[in-house]
């Protein structure tokens, strides 16, 4: 079934349908509150719990002619966007790694891990220096796989605005990266 098929037998009580949604969107939804919640996860956990209970408490909030992932994504964005206002500390967001992050691969090559772990660092540090609207396309493109269109909804954004800034912050990633880049370093 269809995501928006889903949500109207939610809306008439099918648990089933609300299981299928839970099952299809509460880990890519936990990770993209990690991402935009100060690498909270204590908080980004409450914040998928509070959306899901939304659904379960008010389905017919959903229009079942729009798609669902754009709505939830929007849902989801609106819900950061009010704990920014509240904590009013949108500036200080973090998206590093945690500095515990641990290698857990025993099989593969112990350079290569070191590598993957350097280009991770880096990437992360690229990442957190770009500013947060350039930064928000570039996960919500890239981390939790929506479509140009589907940012553009979400961040209530043109679509030329959204390509603008994937494409700013893809170039700006790319050159700031360029050192592990194996096309360029032989």
């Amino acid at each position: 079934m269809t995501d928006e098929s889903l949500m109207i037998s939610i809306s008439k009580g099918d648990k089933r349908a609300f299981d299928e949604i839970y099952s299809r969107y509460s880990g890519p939804l936990l990770g993209y509150f990690v991402s935009k919640l100060w690498r909270d996860r204590e908080k980004a956990e409450d914040f998928v719990h509070d959306i899901f209970a939304k659904i379960i408490r008010k389905p017919e909030l959903f229009d079942p002619s729009r798609k669902f992932k754009t709505w939830f994504y929007s849902v989801a964005n609106n819900m950061c966007k009010n704990e920014y206002k509240k904590q009013e500390v949108r500036k200080n967001t973090s998206t590093g790694l945690d500095d515990h992050y641990a290698l857990t691969d025993v099989n593969s090559n112990v350079m290569e891990e070191v590598q993957d772990f350097q280009f991770r660092e880096e990437f992360e540090k690229s990442l957190s220096a770009l500013d947060d609207k350039h930064k928000e396309v570039f996960r919500l493109r890239h981390v939790d796989g929506l479509s140009i269109k589907e940012i553009a909804e979400v961040t209530e954004k043109s679509e030329g605005t959204v390509k603008s800034r994937l494409f700013y912050a893809t170039k700006y990633l790319a050159e700031s990266l360029k050192e592990f880049n194996p096309v360029l370093n032989r």
